[in-house]
């Protein structure tokens, strides 16, 4: 019975975080666990046990007398996280360079491929999904399990700022154009080379920064840090 609980607690996670990194359920909303227990169709255990989760995950604040809300970050936080997250991806393509098999570097030119087409089209969404994938075969490549699992837990954090990024004019053929330059560098196994054209890939700052900013709802982030 304690498995079941367990199982169906991490269901009910994945499918709020889904929620949130999506835009569903927007920074600064609340969280009622009745209201979400009513929704799902089951109790408030598995619920209360879903939201102490994705606290843990920095997706939510759980809040004295007001219940889980949905985080928000300041800019600076914000641009913090970008840095880490370009230090974290570049490390992951320095290490996958040198450790990839290969049939992993065959699934990073597939899911390249897959990006293209997706840019080409201007299909954002489905651009991003398949960015998600080539970032993650990258993650894998480093053959580092720690270091895979840091990074993926950083940059889902950052997904909904991330798919904001992708809404910009031109700006998925861009990405796709900075992933074919990690690419070749992993593929012609250069480390240097590799983490390189990931930082500048991941690294968000001056103009993109201001526009990514601009592009936010008011209630994504606060001006001033917390």
């Amino acid at each position: 019975m304690k498995v079941k609980a367990a199982l169906l607690a991490q269901d009910l996670r994945d499918r709020l975080e889904e929620e949130i990194l999506s835009g569903q359920r927007s920074p600064g909303s609340r969280l009622d666990e009745s209201k979400l227990a009513q929704h799902f169709g089951v109790s408030r255990t598995p619920v209360r046990e879903a939201l102490r989760e994705l606290a843990a995950a920095d997706l939510i604040v759980l809040r004295p007398r007001q219940g889980a809300v949905v985080a928000t970050v300041t800019v600076t936080q914000l641009l913090h996280m970008f840095e880490v997250m370009a230090e974290l991806e570049s490390f992951c393509a320095r290490l996958a360079a040198r450790r990839m098999t290969d049939e992993e570097r065959r699934q990073l030119a597939a899911v390249h491929e897959d990006c293209r087409t997706f840019a080409e089209q201007g299909a954002v969404h489905a651009y991003y999904d398949a960015n998600r994938r080539f970032h993650e075969v990258i993650y894998a490549g480093s053959h580092n399990t720690y270091l895979e699992d840091t990074t993926r837990g950083m940059r889902n954090r950052l997904s909904p700022y991330r798919r904001f990024q992708l809404n910009h004019p031109g700006r998925t053929m861009k990405s796709w154009t900075e992933h074919r330059s990690v690419v070749e560098a992993i593929l012609n196994g250069d480390a240097e080379a590799a983490a390189t054209a990931m930082s500048h890939h991941v690294t968000i700052q001056g103009d993109v920064f201001s526009d990514l900013i601009s592009a936010l709802p008011a209630s994504y982030v606060h001006a001033m840090t917390a």
